[in-house]
């Protein structure tokens, strides 16, 4: 292990739902670890744009056509026909980039399934692989429910989504991950593999640049620094006007680091959580019992404080990198 706790080339998949921030937690995860592939799950903007949109990230980083990019499913797991989830323009821009509307990458999807290639990669490489979800969990539900034999060979679950006895994101009781598949979230949350939880609180609490951060992060002269600053136009003034947020929100990207360097999670633990799939308010609404007054087994490490500087520094080195 090397100083700082970080782990050279650990070998990880990414399931995203790239937009925005998502865009950003690509070029972190390329930083720190050997990326398998990314797949790619309906989420906050349309699906064809995503893809794209992960696509085009990985010719950013400098890893065009070296990074396999999967499609996999666009609708919930209790969808019914072509029923779509609600999707969030106005977060993140029509085209997921806040407007900067980039061209094509030259790299093009894979015709394989993105479910059957979290198989087949974790059957590979039995104990080596982590997953890195920073979307709505279909996917990965689906390919447990296809192959649960690969649930013991999952090294780790990171999982950026629900919140922590705190306000959500897309309704008051919700984080957007969880409430759009909540139904694919109890799946994965109880399949008992080892995972850990980063909730939209941490986000609010430690990922948020403001101003100061966007001239800090602008003053690098970078292509990473340009992109970075492009992708967050339309998320800045959301944050403002909506969430009442003073700058930029990282959820995906702090996911990243975490994972990457889990000593910068200066405090977490082990709690039973689950999720809602029925209330008429409370649907996607997570359940963390701190108090274990549900009496029922702990399934998840939930982060509960981060060191912001640490995160920070390290965001600054993925964008300087590139």
């Amino acid at each position: 292990m090397k100083e700082g706790g970080i782990i050279p080339l650990k070998r990880v998949i990414i399931d995203t739902d790239t937009a925005g921030d998502d865009t950003i937690a690509i070029l972190t995860a390329l930083h720190y670890f050997q990326v398998e592939g990314i797949t790619i799950t309906g989420g906050n903007v349309q699906f064809d744009q995503q893809v794209e949109n992960a696509l085009y990230t990985v010719q950013v980083a400098g890893h065009g056509g070296r990074v396999p990019v999967f499609k996999g499913y666009e609708a919930p797991v209790m969808a019914v026909g072509h029923k779509q989830h609600r999707t969030v323009e106005d977060v993140h821009g029509d085209d997921g980039m806040g407007g900067a509307r980039f061209p094509k990458a030259e790299q093009r999807p894979e015709t394989k399934h993105a479910v059957d290639f979290i198989i087949e990669t974790v059957h590979a490489h039995p104990g080596e692989i982590s997953l890195l979800a920073i979307a709505p969990l279909t996917n990965i539900a689906m390919a447990i429910r296809k192959d649960p034999t690969i649930i013991p060979e999952i090294a780790h679950l990171y999982i950026m989504g629900g919140t922590n006895n705190a306000l959500g994101n897309i309704t008051p009781a919700a984080e957007y991950n969880f409430y759009v598949d909540p139904e694919a979230a109890k799946i994965v949350l109880h399949s008992g593999i080892p995972m850990t939880m980063v909730g939209w609180e941490m986000c609010t609490q430690y990922s948020v640049m403001d101003d100061g951060d966007h001239e800090e992060i602008a003053a690098l002269h970078t292509a990473g620094s340009r992109f970075f600053t492009a992708v967050n136009r339309v998320v800045m003034q959301f944050n403002k006007t909506v969430h009442k947020l003073k700058g930029t929100t990282h959820p995906d990207t702090l996911l990243m680091a975490v994972a990457a360097d889990e000593s910068i999670m200066t405090k977490s633990g082990l709690y039973y959580v689950d999720v809602e799939t029925a209330g008429e308010l409370t649907r996607g609404y997570s359940v963390v019992d701190l108090n274990g007054r549900l009496d029922r087994e702990a399934n998840v490490r939930v982060c509960e404080a981060v060191d912001r500087d640490s995160f920070k520094r390290m965001l600054l080195d993925v964008l300087a990198a590139i």
